[in-house]
């Protein structure tokens, strides 16, 4: 089964038009789906049409914070309640295309334990691409990464794997990183991007990039301090 886990804040005008591409994506899947919801505490009225939409509709569920937590919580809780073993990421927003999973897919089919768009024709205002951009090249240089497009959300990752990453705010950021850091084979692929129809974006660029430097020499610790190993035999 393949679950996608979609964090979702303030986003009431963009989920049921998200749910429909999805759905019409979903021949292209090749496997039965779902979709997890996580409503990070949202004030408008998104967990109405979340809840709207579980009770008409089996593949989607949904889970609730109590309060707000942040995207990287809402990704986590959605990867523990995930039934597939295959996640995807999404963001709610609408800007990443359904569309583009199953060429994802494919790239997961042939052998990738994730894969991750990166988007070639950004729809964003011109002081998010230059902080998307400044912030990937430090990001690159700091984690000795060639990953193109980190904070693009459109990802397919290993459930099991998925489970494993060390948890912190921010660490929805370097997924492709920490994922390598259990020996994981990273693909990329050129998706879609497509500008915000409804609502705002609910996070400021460079408090994000702030964030985001701080974050990364965390990161860069880990990669030191991390390790692997196999076990060749045990008793029952």
């Amino acid at each position: 089964m393949l679950s996608i886990v979609l964090p979702v804040f303030n986003e009431e005008d963009n989920l049921e038009p998200l749910l429909a591409e999805i759905r019409q994506a979903a021949p292209g899947f090749g496997r039965p789906w779902e979709v997890v919801m996580v409503d990070d505490a949202s004030t408008d009225g998104s967990l109405a049409v979340i809840q709207r939409l579980a009770s008409a509709q089996p593949e989607v569920r949904y889970l609730a914070f109590a309060e707000n937590r942040g995207q990287s919580a809402a990704f986590c809780a959605g990867f523990d309640a995930a039934r597939g073993a295959i996640i995807v990421t999404l963001d709610a927003d609408g800007q990443n295309d359904p569309a583009d999973i199953p060429k994802l897919l494919q790239l997961f089919d042939a052998g990738a334990d994730m894969a991750i768009g990166w988007r070639l024709k950004r729809r964003d205002s011109f002081m998010k691409r230059i902080a998307s951009r400044i912030g990937n090249g430090v990001r690159n240089r700091l984690t000795r990464e060639t990953v193109r497009d980190t904070g693009c959300s459109l990802k397919i990752m290993r459930a099991e794997m998925a489970r494993r990453l060390p948890r912190f705010k921010g660490m929805h950021r370097f997924l492709p990183t920490l994922m390598k850091m259990q020996g994981a084979r990273v693909e990329e692929a050129p998706v879609n991007h497509r500008p915000r129809l409804k609502g705002v974006s609910k996070y400021g660029t460079w408090d994000r990039a702030v964030a985001g430097l701080y974050d990364l020499f965390g990161v860069r610790w880990l990669q030191k301090r991390s390790f692997l190993y196999s076990i060749r035999e045990k008793s029952d």
